[in-house]
C-alpha cells in the first residue's frame, strides 16, 4: 500500500475535511480527493461518508486510523534512525490523556520536553477512562497515554511507568467556607455542603457517593462531564468540588483554598506506551517521564 495515500488519509482526519487537508498538504483539493478515492478502491470500502461539504469517517475509516498512524510512525522511525543518534530533531508525537493527569503531570512533562525538543509537534487527545487510554495506545492511535486510576495500572503487552499518586482534595467554595482552620478535613465534615460532582465512574465521584452511602448529608448541585467547568463553577459560588491534588496549583492561583480529605484516597497516575518500535520522539518523552517519576519518589525535604 502506498504510504502517501495513508498520509493523505490521516491529513483529512486531522484537519476535519478535504479542503483544510489540501491546504495543509499544499496540493489541489481534486488531487487529494482522487488519492483518497484510489485508497478506497485499493481497500474495497468507503473510508468517508460525504455529507454536504463534510467528510465523516465511515466504520472502516475509523478502523484504519490506528494502523495508518502506526505505519506512518514506523516509517518516521526508520527515516529518523540516523538522526536519532544526534538527538530528536523533528517529528510529531501523539499523546492521549485523562483530564486530571492532563493538568499535572502532563503540563510539567511537556514543558520539559519542549525545552529540549522545540521542533517536535505534540498532539494531545482527550480520554475519560483508563480503558480509552489503553485501547488508544494498543491500537497505535497514540504512542503515549496518561491515565489515572484508583489502583495501580497493570496492562499485559503495554509498558506502564507509575508517575505519582495524587490524593483527593476539596476545592473550597469561597462563598460558603465554614470549614475549621487547617489543611485537612474528615469526610464527615462534608455534611451540609453543596457539591459540583464529576460523572459516575471517576474516583472523585466515588468519594462523594461513598460519603452519601455512609449517611453524610451532602447535596450534589451540578454534575459535569467536562472538568474544565469545575473551577469556574467553584469560583462562582455554586459549590465545593472533590478533585485530585493536581488541581491545587490552579485553585490556589485562582484564590481558592484546598483541604486534604481524610482518610486519604489516592489517584494512581501512570504513563503507558508500546513496549517496542517507538519513535525517537516517544522515547525522548519517556525519558522526561522517568525523570518526573524519580523526582516524585524523592522524600519531600529533598524536592526543590
Amino acid at each position: 500500500m502506498d504510504t502517501r495515500k495513508l498520509k493523505y488519509f490521516l491529513a483529512v482526519v486531522d484537519h476535519d475535511g478535504f479542503n483544510r487537508a489540501a491546504e495543509h498538504l499544499l496540493i489541489a483539493q481534486p488531487s487529494l480527493s482522487q488519492t483518497i478515492a484510489s485508497l478506497e478502491k485499493d481497500l474495497g470500502v468507503p473510508l468517508f461518508h460525504r455529507i454536504g461539504r463534510r467528510a465523516v469517517l465511515s466504520e472502516a475509516g475509523q478502523e484504519l486510523v490506528g494502523p495508518a498512524r502506526l505505519v506512518m510512525r514506523d516509517l518516521d522511525a526508520a527515516q529518523s534512525a540516523v538522526q536519532a543518534l544526534r538527538g530528536v530533531r523533528s517529528g510529531r508525537l501523539d499523546i492521549i490523556t485523562m483530564p486530571s493527569p492532563g493538568v499535572e503531570p502532563l503540563t510539567s512533562m511537556i514543558a520539559g520536553f519542549t525545552r529540549s525538543h522545540p521542533s517536535v509537534r505534540l498532539n494531545v487527545q482527550a480520554a475519560f477512562t483508563p480503558e480509552e487510554v489503553i485501547e488508544s495506545v494498543r491500537s497505535g492511535s497514540t504512542e503515549i497515554g496518561l491515565a489515572g486510576s484508583p489502583n495501580p495500572i497493570r496492562v499485559p503487552g503495554v509498558q506502564v511507568l507509575e508517575l505519582e499518586r495524587q490524593p483527593l482534595i476539596l476545592i473550597v467554595n469561597p462563598h460558603t467556607d465554614t470549614f475549621r482552620p487547617g489543611t485537612a478535613i474528615q469526610r464527615e465534615d462534608l455534611a451540609g455542603h453543596r457539591f459540583i460532582a464529576s460523572q459516575r465512574g471517576s474516583l472523585m465521584r466515588w468519594l462523594v457517593d461513598d460519603a452519601l452511602a455512609r449517611g453524610v448529608n451532602l447535596e450534589i448541585v451540578v454534575e459535569v462531564a467536562h472538568r474544565t467547568s469545575i473551577l469556574p463553577l467553584v469560583l462562582a459560588g455554586v459549590g465545593h468540588a472533590v478533585m485530585p491534588s493536581s488541581w491545587s496549583p490552579l485553585a490556589h492561583k485562582s484564590g481558592l483554598r484546598t483541604l486534604l480529605i481524610e482518610p486519604v484516597s489516592d489517584l494512581y497516575v501512570a504513563i503507558l506506551s508500546r513496549k517496542q518500535d517507538l519513535t525517537p520522539a516517544a522515547r525522548a518523552f519517556l525519558q522526561v517521564a522517568e525523570l518526573h517519576a524519580n523526582w516524585a519518589e524523592e522524600p519531600p525535604h529533598q524536592q526543590t
